[in-house]
Protein backbone atom coordinates (compact mmCIF):
# COMPACT_ATOMS: atom_id res chain seq x y z
CA UNK A 1 0.00 0.00 0.00
CA UNK A 2 1.58 3.32 -1.08
CA UNK A 3 2.95 2.17 -3.85
CA UNK A 4 1.76 4.28 -7.08
CA UNK A 5 1.73 1.03 -9.16
CA UNK A 6 -1.09 -0.17 -7.33
CA UNK A 7 -3.01 3.55 -7.39
CA UNK A 8 -3.66 3.45 -10.94
CA UNK A 9 -5.67 2.40 -14.06
CA UNK A 10 -4.40 -0.52 -15.68
CA UNK A 11 -3.77 -0.93 -19.20
CA UNK A 12 -6.48 -3.04 -21.41
CA UNK A 13 -4.74 -6.42 -22.87
CA UNK A 14 -4.80 -5.99 -26.90
CA UNK A 15 -3.44 -9.30 -27.60
CA UNK A 16 -4.26 -12.66 -26.56
CA UNK A 17 -2.09 -16.19 -26.30
CA UNK A 18 0.56 -14.56 -26.86
CA UNK A 19 3.86 -15.68 -24.80
CA UNK A 20 4.43 -12.70 -23.09
CA UNK A 21 0.60 -13.05 -21.26
CA UNK A 22 1.44 -16.89 -20.69
CA UNK A 23 4.60 -15.57 -18.88
CA UNK A 24 2.88 -13.29 -16.63
CA UNK A 25 0.06 -15.88 -15.92
CA UNK A 26 2.59 -18.48 -15.05
CA UNK A 27 4.39 -15.79 -12.44
CA UNK A 28 1.01 -14.80 -11.02
CA UNK A 29 -0.30 -18.62 -10.59
CA UNK A 30 2.93 -19.38 -8.92
CA UNK A 31 2.87 -16.10 -6.65
CA UNK A 32 -0.96 -16.93 -5.57
CA UNK A 33 0.09 -19.97 -5.07
CA UNK A 34 3.37 -19.48 -2.84
CA UNK A 35 0.68 -17.43 -0.75
CA UNK A 36 -2.27 -19.79 -0.87
CA UNK A 37 -4.20 -16.68 -1.99
CA UNK A 38 -7.61 -17.14 -3.95
CA UNK A 39 -7.00 -14.46 -6.43
CA UNK A 40 -4.34 -12.12 -7.69
CA UNK A 41 -4.04 -8.79 -10.26
CA UNK A 42 -1.25 -8.36 -13.10
CA UNK A 43 -0.52 -4.78 -10.98
CA UNK A 44 0.42 -6.28 -7.78
CA UNK A 45 3.19 -7.88 -9.36
CA UNK A 46 4.11 -4.76 -10.85
CA UNK A 47 2.62 -5.41 -14.33
CA UNK A 48 0.00 -2.52 -15.37
CA UNK A 49 -2.37 -4.67 -17.34
CA UNK A 50 -6.31 -5.68 -16.67
CA UNK A 51 -5.58 -9.46 -15.64
CA UNK A 52 -6.69 -10.95 -13.14
CA UNK A 53 -6.93 -15.17 -11.63
CA UNK A 54 -8.75 -16.25 -9.31
CA UNK A 55 -9.67 -20.07 -7.96
CA UNK A 56 -10.65 -21.84 -4.65
CA UNK A 57 -10.36 -25.08 -4.11
CA UNK A 58 -9.61 -26.59 -1.01
CA UNK A 59 -8.23 -23.32 0.49
CA UNK A 60 -6.74 -23.98 4.05
CA UNK A 61 -7.41 -20.38 4.81
CA UNK A 62 -10.76 -20.59 3.43
CA UNK A 63 -11.84 -23.99 4.51
CA UNK A 64 -16.06 -23.23 4.16
CA UNK A 65 -15.86 -21.40 0.82
CA UNK A 66 -17.11 -22.07 -1.51
CA UNK A 67 -15.63 -23.84 -4.95
CA UNK A 68 -14.27 -21.69 -7.28
CA UNK A 69 -13.12 -22.42 -10.51
CA UNK A 70 -9.59 -21.54 -11.60
CA UNK A 71 -10.20 -18.29 -13.94
CA UNK A 72 -7.67 -16.07 -15.95
CA UNK A 73 -10.12 -12.95 -16.37
CA UNK A 74 -8.95 -10.39 -19.11
CA UNK A 75 -10.37 -6.67 -19.60
CA UNK A 76 -13.24 -7.42 -16.90
CA UNK A 77 -16.52 -5.68 -16.68
CA UNK A 78 -18.40 -6.10 -13.50
CA UNK A 79 -22.29 -5.67 -13.40
CA UNK A 80 -24.00 -5.54 -10.25
CA UNK A 81 -27.24 -7.49 -10.41
CA UNK A 82 -28.79 -6.37 -7.21
CA UNK A 83 -28.25 -3.76 -5.06
CA UNK A 84 -28.03 -6.34 -2.15
CA UNK A 85 -24.31 -5.69 0.03
CA UNK A 86 -22.63 -7.84 2.40
CA UNK A 87 -19.88 -6.82 5.11
CA UNK A 88 -17.52 -9.36 5.29
CA UNK A 89 -13.52 -9.47 6.18
CA UNK A 90 -10.90 -8.88 3.75
CA UNK A 91 -7.10 -9.13 3.32
CA UNK A 92 -4.90 -8.25 0.36
CA UNK A 93 -1.08 -8.95 -0.14
CA UNK A 94 -0.71 -5.68 -1.31
CA UNK A 95 -2.03 -4.64 2.44
CA UNK A 96 0.18 -7.46 4.42
CA UNK A 97 -0.80 -7.81 7.72
CA UNK A 98 -4.02 -5.89 7.85
CA UNK A 99 -7.69 -7.35 7.65
CA UNK A 100 -10.93 -5.08 6.77
CA UNK A 101 -14.42 -5.35 7.45
CA UNK A 102 -15.68 -4.62 3.50
CA UNK A 103 -19.11 -4.12 1.67
CA UNK A 104 -19.09 -5.77 -1.80
CA UNK A 105 -22.52 -6.38 -3.94
CA UNK A 106 -23.99 -10.13 -3.61
CA UNK A 107 -24.78 -11.02 -6.71
CA UNK A 108 -22.78 -10.02 -9.81
CA UNK A 109 -22.08 -10.75 -13.39
CA UNK A 110 -18.54 -10.35 -15.03
CA UNK A 111 -17.60 -10.67 -18.61
CA UNK A 112 -13.88 -10.58 -20.00
CA UNK A 113 -11.86 -12.56 -21.95
CA UNK A 114 -9.79 -15.91 -21.07
CA UNK A 115 -5.77 -15.97 -22.14
CA UNK A 116 -6.45 -17.00 -25.54
CA UNK A 117 -8.89 -14.43 -26.54
CA UNK A 118 -12.33 -16.81 -25.72
CA UNK A 119 -15.21 -14.56 -23.88
CA UNK A 120 -15.83 -15.58 -20.15
CA UNK A 121 -19.65 -14.28 -19.34
CA UNK A 122 -20.45 -15.37 -15.39
CA UNK A 123 -23.29 -14.79 -12.77
CA UNK A 124 -21.97 -15.76 -9.45
CA UNK A 125 -22.55 -14.42 -5.98
CA UNK A 126 -21.76 -15.29 -2.63
CA UNK A 127 -17.52 -15.85 -2.02
CA UNK A 128 -17.04 -16.21 -5.51
CA UNK A 129 -18.33 -12.89 -6.19
CA UNK A 130 -16.67 -10.86 -3.83
CA UNK A 131 -13.40 -12.11 -4.76
CA UNK A 132 -14.21 -11.11 -8.39
CA UNK A 133 -14.90 -7.79 -7.06
CA UNK A 134 -11.54 -7.60 -5.12
CA UNK A 135 -9.22 -8.60 -7.66
CA UNK A 136 -11.06 -6.37 -10.30
CA UNK A 137 -11.00 -3.27 -8.31
CA UNK A 138 -7.15 -3.54 -8.45
CA UNK A 139 -7.17 -2.84 -12.07
CA UNK A 140 -8.93 0.70 -11.42
CA UNK A 141 -6.32 1.69 -8.60
CA UNK A 142 -8.36 0.79 -5.39
CA UNK A 143 -7.47 -1.15 -2.51
CA UNK A 144 -9.87 -3.15 -0.08
CA UNK A 145 -9.51 0.06 2.52
CA UNK A 146 -10.70 2.63 0.40
CA UNK A 147 -14.07 0.71 -0.07
CA UNK A 148 -14.63 0.51 3.80
CA UNK A 149 -17.48 2.28 5.46
CA UNK A 150 -15.97 2.42 9.01
CA UNK A 151 -12.08 2.27 9.39
CA UNK A 152 -12.33 1.29 13.24
CA UNK A 153 -12.91 -2.27 11.69
CA UNK A 154 -9.81 -2.54 9.92
CA UNK A 155 -6.80 -3.57 12.25
CA UNK A 156 -3.67 -6.05 12.50
CA UNK A 157 -5.03 -9.50 12.00
CA UNK A 158 -2.90 -10.78 14.68
CA UNK A 159 -4.93 -8.71 16.98
CA UNK A 160 -8.27 -9.61 15.06
CA UNK A 161 -7.91 -12.88 14.99
CA UNK A 162 -6.08 -14.27 17.15
CA UNK A 163 -4.06 -17.77 17.38
CA UNK A 164 -5.06 -18.15 13.35
CA UNK A 165 -2.35 -18.49 11.35
CA UNK A 166 -3.94 -16.07 8.84
CA UNK A 167 -1.90 -15.17 5.53
CA UNK A 168 -2.78 -12.40 3.58
CA UNK A 169 -4.77 -12.62 -0.01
Amino acid sequence: MGDARLLRRAGEVSAFDTPELHSLLADMRDTMLAMDGVGLAAPQIGENLRVVIFEVAGNPRYPDAEAVPQTVLINPVITPLKKTMEEDWEGCLSVPGLRGMVPRYTHIRYQGRDEYGALIDRTVSGFHARVVQHECDHLDGILYPMRMRDLRQLGYTDVLFPGQDLVDE
